[in-house]
């Protein structure tokens, strides 16, 4: 019998709890525990706890563990994932960047700027609307602003820290609130080639020295969700220099205006909307000539 997966659902501070508690009790057993949110407007989130051999476990312990969200049980059948994901990544290109895998080498043209990230990483393959919306916009920022160095707030698997790197060969600040992200990040910058340019840190939002020797960026690129980004733009406005540009992403397009209104409030404005999908993509702007 292969994986059997439990999971429950429930409100946010429930969920962050039973991640907690399903952590403790089984991740030390190698056991791997998720919490997701799987539908932002009602604020529901899903935890899930996998065990790899069915008839293992010890359905009474699970129960127990999930207290009182009582969890539905489903079998998983026995499939190499990873041979399942690679095989449906396909190679994504946004203006020049190609963002590839491994065995995705052959796509790579002459004039691309081939990003190497491999998929079961941190966020940020390239696939997401979100991620190739970025690449998009920071093409045509780097090409028409010519920043002389960027922040990259939430890097995830640094993609995009590493996009800027390759295109525009100038100093870049990649920081995460994960550890383990920015672990990943590292290696994914090394592997590609950029090292020289990109610095990684571990960050609760601006909360690191780092900050303090790169500051002020000339372009600050912030892929996350809308409900922190908007808590982040007075320290985003701070940390930006006095003609520097913004990228945002992880918006719902019917987040779009309140995630623009609170950056106006802090005295950027609106340049470019790219939609992908239910995605949107800001480019934001301190000098409001050409400003929408």
């Amino acid at each position: 019998m292969g994986q059997v997966r439990y999971y429950a659902r429930s409100s946010r501070a429930p969920a962050e709890t039973l991640y907690g508690r399903l952590d403790a009790w089984f991740g030390e057993d190698g056991s791997p525990v998720a919490l997701t949110e799987i539908d932002e407007k009602a604020a529901l989130f899903e935890v899930s706890v996998y065990f790899e051999e069915a008839e293992a476990v010890d359905e009474a312990a699970v129960r127990e563990a999930f207290g009182d969200l009582a969890p539905e049980r489903e079998d998983l059948p026995d499939i190499d994932w990873m041979a399942e994901v690679l095989a449906g990544l396909k190679p994504v290109r946004a203006g020049r960047f190609l963002v590839h895998g491994a065995h995705d080498r052959d796509k790579v043209l002459p004039n691309d700027l081939s990003i190497e990230i491999e998929a079961g990483q941190a966020f940020g393959t390239g696939h997401h609307g979100t991620t190739a919306g970025c690449l998009s916009a920071i093409e045509s920022v780097v090409r028409r602003r010519r920043p002389r160095n960027a922040l990259d707030l939430g890097t995830g698997s640094a993609v995009l820290a590493i996009a800027f790197a390759k295109l525009a060969r100038r100093p870049v600040l990649a920081t995460d609130i994960d550890p383990v992200a920015i672990a990943v990040a590292r290696e994914n910058v090394r592997a590609n080639g950029v090292s020289r340019h990109v610095e990684t840190a571990t960050a609760t939002g601006f909360g690191s020295p780092a900050f303090r020797r790169h500051a002020p960026f000339d372009l600050v690129i912030a892929n996350i969700l809308a409900g922190p980004l908007m808590q982040l733009a007075p320290q985003v406005a701070r940390h930006l220099s006095d003609d520097g540009d913004v990228i945002l992403s992880g918006i719902l397009e019917r987040q779009r205006e309140a995630v623009l209104a609170a950056y106006r409030i802090q005295g950027l404005f609106h340049r470019r909307t790219l939609l992908r999908g239910e995605w949107v993509t800001l480019h934001l702007c301190r000098n409001r000539v050409g400003a929408v």
